[in-house]
């Protein structure tokens, strides 16, 4: 089930677990990337969407947030010793469609995986509970059905 070990899912769980945990207790603030993208925007893009209080006034923990998650992946790989990138032999239009797809569905449901299915679920929030219902009831009906038409 696990080819190369469960060791680096269990440090990796727990580490997103004391990362949220640490940013609520020392902020109040819940954790989550659906956010983060618009918060970026908010600094060059002039639209009135991007403009508005909840982007401006939290773009740069967000920022910083999303920058914590690019690095902890490069440590994660510079760590593993191997010296080179993550290569997938997923084509770059699955890549594009999977992105628009995820990002439309963080955008329908009011968040995306990291804040409904870390933050909502640890503080108890049944629209989370539900959100991360309806979010892995998708991906096991997308990934059979997938599978069963060819794809891998």
């Amino acid at each position: 089930m696990f080819p190369s070990g469960w060791h680096q899912y269990l440090a990796g769980g727990v580490c997103v677990g004391l990362g949220v945990g640490l940013l609520f207790a020392l902020t109040g603030l819940i954790g989550g990337v659906s956010t983060m993208y618009p918060s970026a925007l908010s600094l060059v893009a002039g639209h009135p969407f991007f403009q508005h209080e909840k982007f401006v006034a939290t773009r740069h923990w967000r920022l910083m947030y999303g920058l914590g998650l690019i690095l902890g992946a490069a440590v994660y790989t510079v760590a593993r010793g191997r010296g080179t990138v993550f290569v997938t032999a997923v084509p770059v239009w699955r890549l594009f469609v999977g992105g628009v797809l995820a990002g439309f569905g963080a955008r329908l449901s009011g968040g995306c995986t990291s804040g409904h299915g870390i933050c909502g679920i640890g503080s108890l929030q049944k629209p989370s509970i539900l959100a991360v219902l309806v979010f892995l009831t998708t991906a096991i009906l997308t990934a059979h059905a997938a599978r069963a038409l060819g794809g891998h």
